[in-house]
């Protein structure tokens, strides 16, 4: 049997997760901390069920974890998924397979 470094169907499916523009919307929301999909839909300004489905999809990928807080269900990114290039600001993806680096915003 070969060896798959890359974890091929891992990697495949969060980059197939990370090609609907709402979800990469969804993720550089979650790098700023914990929300619930009520929070996320606002911010967005996209309907709660909308946004609903498409964390389904990122959790299904394992790019976000979800936690019960009372009635409320309170979604982030992965612990390890959000990472700082060494002596900088930089941020990226870490997927395991491969890195995707997060733009920086026009203040930065």
């Amino acid at each position: 049997m070969e060896n798959d470094n890359f974890q091929s169907k891992t990697c495949a499916d969060q980059l197939k997760a990370l090609s609907e523009p709402i979800r990469l919307r969804i993720v550089d929301v979650l790098r700023h901390g914990e929300m619930t999909v009520g929070d996320i839909s606002e911010f967005l300004e996209t309907e709660l069920v909308t946004v609903s489905h498409h964390l389904k999809i990122l959790r299904h990928a394992g790019l976000i974890e979800v936690e019960r807080d009372g009635r409320f269900m309170v979604y982030r990114l992965r612990k390890d998924l959000l990472q700082k290039v060494a002596r900088t600001s930089q941020e990226f993806l870490n997927l395991g397979c491969c890195r995707i680096e997060v733009p920086k915003t026009v203040s930065e």
